[in-house]
Formats: C-alpha cells, sequence, structure tokens
C-alpha cells in the first residue's frame, strides 16, 4: 500500500536493535485517515471471505483493527494482557512473547466473545517474529473459530515472522512489507508486492 509506504518513509525512525519507530502516526498519536484507507485495503484484500469478527490485541492493534471492522461490519474483540475483574466467567488463554517490550505476556480472551461458527480475521500494527499472531491463532483455535486469515499493517520481512505464518498455511496480508532498515542512514527499503 504505497500511501502507507510513503508515510513510513517521511515520519518513521529507524533505531537501533531492528526498532522502526511509527509511533508520530501508528501506534501512539494515530492518524484515522491513514487507518481508514487501511481499512478499505483489508477489505479489498479479504474481499469474498466470510469474516464475522476481528481480533486483536491490545494495545498497539486495537485502532486498526477499530476502522478495518467498520469496513467489515463486524464487531473487535481483543486480546487482554492482564486479567482484570471484568472479564468473568471462562477464558481461553495463551503466552506471547513481544519483540518490543522484549517479555512474555499471558493473552486472554472471554470464551463469551470468541467460539464455534466464528469466521475470524486476525489484525495488528506489526509483525516481526510472528509470536503475537502466533498467539492470537492459538486462542481461535481453542475457542473452535475458523481463522480466516491475518492482515498487518507493518510487516519485517527481514525477520522470520511473516515466513512462519505463511507456512502454517494462514492467508496474511501486510501492507507494507520492509525489506530492510539502515539505523545509520534512516533509509528504509519496501519489498514489491
Amino acid at each position: 500500500m504505497q500511501l502507507l509506504k510513503d508515510r513510513i518513509r517521511k515520519d518513521g525512525k529507524v533505531k537501533e536493535g531492528n526498532v522502526l519507530k511509527v509511533d508520530s502516526f501508528l501506534n501512539h498519536q494515530m492518524d484515522i485517515a491513514l487507518f481508514r484507507e487501511m481499512g478499505k485495503e483489508f477489505k479489498r484484500r479479504f474481499a469474498g471471505e466470510e469474516i464475522n469478527k476481528i481480533l486483536t490485541i491490545e494495545a498497539s492493534g486495537i485502532g486498526i483493527a477499530c476502522v478495518a471492522a467498520e469496513q467489515f461490519d463486524v464487531p473487535v474483540v481483543f486480546a487482554k494482557k492482564t486479567q482484570t475483574k471484568n472479564i468473568a466467567g471462562d477464558v481461553y488463554t495463551t503466552q506471547v512473547e513481544s519483540f518490543t517490550h522484549g517479555r512474555v505476556y499471558d493473552i486472554i480472551v472471554s470464551r463469551e466473545f470468541l467460539g464455534k461458527g466464528d469466521k475470524v480475521l486476525l489484525i495488528d500494527d506489526f509483525l516481526a517474529n510472528g509470536k503475537a499472531l502466533e498467539g492470537l491463532a492459538a486462542l481461535v483455535e481453542m475457542s473452535g473459530a475458523e481463522l480466516v486469515g491475518a492482515g498487518i499493517a507493518i510487516e519485517k520481512g527481514f525477520q522470520v515472522g511473516g515466513d512462519a505464518i505463511r507456512a502454517r498455511g494462514i492467508h496474511l496480508e501486510s501492507l507494507a512489507i520492509v525489506e530492510s532498515m539502515d539505523e545509520k542512514t534512516g533509509e528504509i527499503v519496501f519489498r514489491e508486492q
């Protein structure tokens, strides 16, 4: 998606440790007009698929998932990283390792919001090592729902996550795939799609 690539080139910052900082428009301050175009692109890429829920993980995926859900006219469910008092009853839970935060989280979804008969599209902001998507896919599998695919705003193509997800047979659509980044020059190279 050229609009997203252009925005990453303009406002993205390459940091040490293969970190791409896009917090000025994607995952801290959010550019809703850009999100709207991303939602339309996810709708186009998953056209013809039957989807009745979007699942994401807190916190950075929620904004993108909500705007995408508007295009599909479906609800968003987000996996929480901590058990709270307002999640009553039975839950699905698994663990994921965050590349960005360098720690392992338990992620939790109430059984009330995910189950047999659901056709689920995963949406997230970044794909690096693929652990968040693998965790979300595990929750879908536990619930008996059907995983339709996964939509990612930015995939780091030089890390293993995208290949691992595709090897599992999951229909993966990334709007921008970063092939390489140089922290010294700030140069970002995208994979042709």
